[in-house]
């Protein structure tokens, strides 16, 4: 339990609490409900990174201001990233929709009603929200801009379109991105985005009452972008009927704030619900087809769906090659042959992780080692860089094999102001890093590792290896040093190696020569 929360309570309130840690839900933030001995309970949060806790904090301020239904927050400790809000109680929108949303959709009158009340508060969050908010406390982006929602659609690039083998053109398909992310950027009006704006973070106070929280990776952007998230939400299972519905409670709410035709307002939330569903297959992409999870790959055909739709109904003509490869996707057989052998190794890894480590498992493992490399695929290997803030890397494989690297002992060009928003593939960054020479030393022990084990694997015939670095925010240190191991491998073995930056969103692949 982290005494540091428990003092702030005691320091502020003058009591002795007891503590009970309550799910993250897959968050590195961890909560806690505190209770007093009188029985009144408050939300003490221990984050990991100084400048989300700020926005949260200060984004929360400014919303208490405006008495706009979000925890008021009550005690701060910067120097050791915990503060304490309000409670809210244990039922989320998410669980109070789950017969709609089990029954695929067939949502019943008090869910809808539940629905009505949040989307009608979405205006409110918007438009008075941002005023008077310090902007500059937003992390990690003040703005929705061309910048960052190329990341996203890069995302969609390298790890779906990619994956699954469908073919496209470089050029033409980056200039209907430029397109995409300038329109998307500049649209009005901007206000305050959500950014995760889902019946996960929405909770019913006294059961009725919509209240919101983690919005620390809020920012300013377009209207539509959390309007679209939460809509058109795969396992939502919205029909369009409600969807409709919804949107018309949505524009009345809007009213006080802001007046939009109707043509212009259905034509920009279109364009929005795109980039989510190429946003949506960008992630499921990295977490179904790439690392294997179940329920990741069992989504991908309704988002899918989602761009079939749009496409029919004339909203992706703006942007010709994307719609091509819309097409492209819809129509190949090979893309949906990848997403079921997935998903059968998906479910063979789900079931086998669920067996006690008896002798069914021993013999596969047996089996494993006893073949050659004639029997089986050649070697790849994933080199991943990441933050130590954010987690450590899952391994795609299911082997639960590899190595991690921790970085941080080395000189940090992050220190560094003209650093800060480069990464470890910019020459500056490279330079610096190799003029120091403690990150090259470094490496020249991992490369000895490294060549050790991949020879052995190849003679034993595996198929899979993957190696970790991690540094304090997956940006300088460990992006280069990623890099340069994947090169080296690459160059000296010939074989193919998955380069993923996870906090950087770029994912390459050095094909077997």
């Amino acid at each position: 339990m982290p005494q540091s929360l428990i003092t702030l309570y005691r320091n502020t309130f003058g009591q002795e609490p007891s503590i009970e840690p309550l799910s993250s839900a897959g968050s590195n933030r961890r909560y806690y409900r505190l209770t007093a001995p009188d029985g009144q309970t408050l939300i003490g949060v221990e984050g990991t990174n100084e400048e989300e806790n700020r926005a949260f904090v200060e984004i929360a301020r400014c919303f208490a201001s405006h008495d706009l239904p979000t925890p008021r927050v009550l005690a701060v400790d910067e120097a050791n990233l915990v503060y304490i809000q309000e409670d809210l109680g244990n039922l989320s929108l998410f669980d109070a929709i789950s017969h709609g949303r089990s029954n695929h959709g067939d949502y019943n009158e008090e869910e809808e009603r539940l629905l009505h009340a949040t989307i009608r508060q979405l205006p409110r969050l918007q438009f008075e929200g941002v005023k008077g908010l310090d902007t500059s406390v937003l992390f990690p982006s003040q703005r929705m801009d061309a910048q960052s929602c190329m990341f996203d659609l890069n995302y969609f690039k390298y790890m779906f379109l990619k994956l699954v083998g469908v073919e496209f053109n470089e050029f033409k398909l980056q200039t209907d991105f430029d397109r995409l992310a300038q329109s998307l950027s500049n649209t009005e009006p901007q206000a305050f985005l959500y950014r995760d704006f889902q019946a996960r973070n929405v909770m019913l106070r006294d059961g009725t009452r919509p209240y919101f929280i983690d919005f620390q990776g809020g920012r300013l952007g377009p209207i539509y972008y959390d309007l679209a998230s939460f809509l058109w939400q795969a396992s939502a299972h919205y029909s369009d009927a409600l969807r409709q519905r919804l949107v018309a409670s949505y524009k009345t709410a809007l009213l006080p704030y802001v007046t939009i035709d109707d043509s212009t307002f259905t034509s920009k939330l279109m364009e929005f619900v795109m980039f989510r569903m190429l946003q949506v297959l960008g992630a499921y992409g990295y977490r179904g087809l790439w690392e294997k999870k179940l329920y990741f790959i069992r989504n991908i055909p309704s988002a899918i769906s989602t761009l079939k739709q749009l496409t029919a109904d004339g909203w992706c003509d703006n942007y010709p090659h994307l719609k091509a490869i819309v097409g492209n996707i819809v129509q190949s057989d090979e893309v949906f042959r990848i997403m079921k052998e997935c998903e059968q190794t998906a479910s063979i890894n789900s079931d086998l992780h669920r067996q006690p480590l008896g002798n069914h498992v021993a013999e596969l493992l047996e089996q494993d080692v006893n073949y050659t490399q004639s029997d089986k695929e050649p070697l790849v290997i994933d080199v991943m860089s990441f933050s130590f803030k954010k987690g450590l890397p899952e391994d795609p494989s299911g082997n639960g094999g590899g190595y991690i690297f921790d970085c941080r002992s080395t000189h940090n060009p992050g220190r560094y102001q003209e650093y800060k928003q480069l990464t470890g593939l910019d020459q500056p960054v490279i330079d610096f890093l190799e003029q120091d020479g403690e990150l090259i030393d470094f490496l020249k022990s991992v490369y000895r590792l490294a060549d050790f084990h991949v020879e052995r694997f190849m003679e034993r015939g595996f198929t899979h290896l993957m190696f970790s670095f991690g540094c304090t925010g997956g940006q300088h240190r460990s992006v280069y040093s990623a890099q340069h191991l994947a090169e080296h491998l690459h160059r000296k073995y010939g074989i193919e190696v998955r380069v993923n930056h996870r906090e950087q969103h770029i994912f390459q692949v050095l094909k077997a020569q």
